[in-house]
Order: structure tokens, then sequence, then C-alpha cells
């Protein structure tokens, strides 16, 4: 028996990243994780920053990461608008590990400035960071 799929965008402010049949998405939604397979039911979740996962129709998986953004489902398709996403592969990892590591050292009071620290922001780039690590798997899920 062959299995049901449904159509996908992933779309950015930049570009469409992605555009196909899938069997299975699973996305990082800011209550935790959520999965979408065909014939869902409509819904529309907000994303935190996380890593992307999808099945194709065809075989194969689709890695990426995004920053946040939306994920509404109905009538068996499905869009992602993300504030940014980027496949795995595209990821420049070096530039990652940097952010990820200056937003360490920032949270923890390493990097000294003459502004104050904004905690929120210096998290969410911790969180973005992050995620493209995970993306790209050079760590692991938490």
């Amino acid at each position: 028996m062959p299995e049901k799929s449904f159509h996908l965008d992933i779309v950015t402010p930049e570009r469409l990243l992605f555009s196909g049949e899938v069997t299975s998405v699973v996305a990082p939604g800011v209550k935790g994780y959520f999965g979408v397979m065909a014939n869902h039911q409509p819904m529309i979740a907000a994303l935190s920053p996380g890593v992307l996962r999808v099945e194709g129709a065809g075989g194969g998986q689709t890695v990426m990461a995004v920053s946040g953004g939306f994920f509404e489902v109905s009538d068996n398709r499905a869009i992602v608008l993300a504030d940014t996403a980027e496949l795995a592969q595209e990821i420049d990892v070096p530039r990652a590990r940097a952010a990820w590591q200056r937003a360490k050292d920032r949270l923890m009071g390493r990097l000294k400035t003459d502004e104050k620290l904004d905690v929120d922001r210096a998290r969410a780039a911790l969180l973005r960071a992050a995620a493209r690590l995970k993306a790209a798997g050079q760590i692991k899920d938490a």
C-alpha cells in the first residue's frame, strides 16, 4: 500500500526553500516538537528555533534549521513561514559555532562590553546557533 503524502512549502522572506510531496514533518513548536502526517487536522502553530525534519514522499530526508515562524496545515497541504531557514548542508559550521560560543560567553558574563546585557536577545542567539549546529549534525539533540 503506498504511503499517503501531502504537499509542503517552506518559505522564508528571501526564498522558497522547499516545495514538494512529503509523508511527514517534525517541527519545533514553541510548546515542543510536533509531527504532521497526511490528512492532519487543520492547525496553526508558532515555531521556535530548532531543527525541522521532512520525510520526502519518494524517500529521503531533508533537515534544516529554522529560527522561528509559523506552521499551518489544512486540506492536506502545509506551509512553513520561517523567519529564517537553512538546509543542513548549507550551514556554515564554523560561523554557527562562533555565534554559539559568543552567545554563551555573553550569557556567562565573559564578554565585556559597554552595553547592558540583553539576556533575552543573548538566549535567542544561543538557541538559533544551537539549532544550526544540531541541523548540521555537530551537536546532539537536547
